[in-house]
């Protein structure tokens, strides 16, 4: 099991004093192959104010579209009781699609299955424009963080998985240009990157999670000053 690196979350992203209440946000880990397993993973442009250079997972805060968009398939039982025991089933269906949604517009990947085009608005129009309908039944719940307080930026953050099977298309496009560089990385070359801790940790969840599909889902988060790791079943 990976060990969370404490104080480098801390210098990943210094604290600045302001009161920031943490905002929902959803992660997706794509993954392909068995013998040598690989991550998409991609690096965040400099400029950024949060994690800026870092390589990191696409995801992003969920939006108000994310809870009214349709979808091929709803999540695994395992995987919706679960969310479900951390927050309502219309929120934890909206995260899975945000993790889904902010894949395709950082990286152009679409996991879904094909439909007609319809005429849609807001953030899923081009998702639906290309012929898809994202598919939630392939999910897989890895992680969940939130980022300590303090910081510029804070998010309640849930850590998805999904095999590159069920994408449309296996390769990235340059996506929205958030990510200045997108690849598929061996986990073991994906660790020599410059990552945010949470990224290393949950990049070792994936590895124990190909292995173990049953593992305890691990819980991120600091209380009374000290970063805490929680397992639940």
């Amino acid at each position: 099991m990976t060990p969370f690196d404490a104080a480098q979350d801390l210098a990943d992203a210094p604290r600045t004093g302001a009161a920031q209440r943490p905002k929902d946000a959803a992660t997706l880990i794509l993954t392909r192959g068995s013998a040598r397993p690989e991550v998409l993973m991609g690096r965040r442009a400099p400029g950024h104010v949060f994690m800026a250079s870092k390589w990191v997972f696409p995801g992003g805060r969920v939006d108000r579209s994310d809870f009214t968009a349709a979808s091929a398939g709803d999540l695994p039982p395992g995987v919706a009781r679960r969310l479900e025991g951390e927050l309502p089933a219309r929120r934890a269906r909206a995260l899975a699609l945000t993790a889904v949604r902010e894949t395709f517009e950082e990286t152009g990947l679409i996991l879904g299955r094909p439909a007609p085009s319809a005429n849609v608005a807001g953030p899923w129009r081009e998702y639906r424009q290309a012929g898809a309908l994202p598919d939630l039944s392939v999910l897989s719940y890895v992680a969940r963080a939130i980022t300590p307080p303090g910081r510029t930026r804070r998010f309640d953050a849930r850590f998805f998985m999904a095999p590159a099977e069920a994408l449309l298309s296996p390769e990235p496009t340059a996506g929205s240009g958030e990510l200045d560089e997108i690849a598929w990385l061996p986990l073991d070359q994906a660790r020599a990157q410059d990552l945010p801790a949470i990224t290393r940790f949950v990049l070792g969840e994936v590895a124990g999670r190909l292995a173990d599909s049953d593992r305890p889902l691990p819980f991120v988060r600091m209380v009374r000053g000290r970063h805490v790791v929680e397992h639940r079943d």
